[in-house]
């Protein structure tokens, strides 16, 4: 069961929004812009219209899967023994399934079955998952993604600040060691996928918001 749930997360966050509309306006994003198929490329190429779609649609792929498994599967009775030499206390483990299976999401993005194991860097998914988790705190990195946008005026600063964050905002204002966990995990790999990103910002070559260098 717990495979069934995080192999259908990931085919879900696979399937790719951004993608879908530029191939419907005849568009392919893979060859506009930073050729990254979420909503800041589709921006670039498409406007603010299809870019809220994108938006949207990536948001729902983190945020579906988690729902899901907190509505159709309320009291699942999975214990994680293995977990017993971690060097903290997985209480919650329902919560912990949860986690997982929005990470899942998010590789799915990342890693998309649709475009040959390539994606997104993960950030409106990786959001649309904090949103269902912790609510507050993904408010509040949410916050923290603007103001740092409306200061830099790059999209991968301010995802990679909203992100790194995260764990910080859901510790002040809405404990929890699962959360936590999860959150710094989260971190991590949206760091992972602005791998790139972060060279070129410290080469001073990365493009602002609409493709121009800041």
């Amino acid at each position: 069961m717990i495979l069934m749930l995080l192999i259908g997360a990931f085919i879900i966050g696979s399937v790719p929004t951004g993608s879908i509309i530029a191939t419907i306006k005849g568009i392919d994003l893979r060859r506009v812009g930073s050729g990254n198929i979420g909503a800041t490329n589709v921006m670039r190429a498409m406007g603010k219209g299809a870019a809220l779609l994108t938006l949207a649609g990536d948001l729902a792929k983190g945020a579906i899967p988690v729902l899901a498994v907190r509505h159709l599967f309320p009291d699942t009775g999975i214990q994680f023994n293995s977990m017993a030499a971690l060097p903290f206390q997985i209480s919650d483990t329902h919560l912990a399934l949860e986690g997982a299976v929005g990470l899942a999401a998010i590789l799915g993005h990342t890693f998309s079955i649709f475009l040959k194991f390539k994606g997104g860097k993960g950030v409106a998914t990786g959001l649309g998952v904090a949103f269902v988790l912790s609510p507050y705190g993904a408010l509040m990195a949410a916050t923290v993604w603007l103001m740092t946008f409306r200061i830099s005026g790059y999209s991968s600063v301010s995802g990679l600040t909203a992100f790194a964050s995260f764990p910080l905002c859901v510790y002040f204002i809405d404990y929890s060691v699962e959360k936590i966990v999860i959150g710094a995990i989260m971190a991590v790999l949206i760091i992972f996928t602005h791998r790139d990103n972060i060279k070129r910002l410290i080469a001073g070559t990365e493009e602002g918001f609409m493709g121009r260098k800041r």
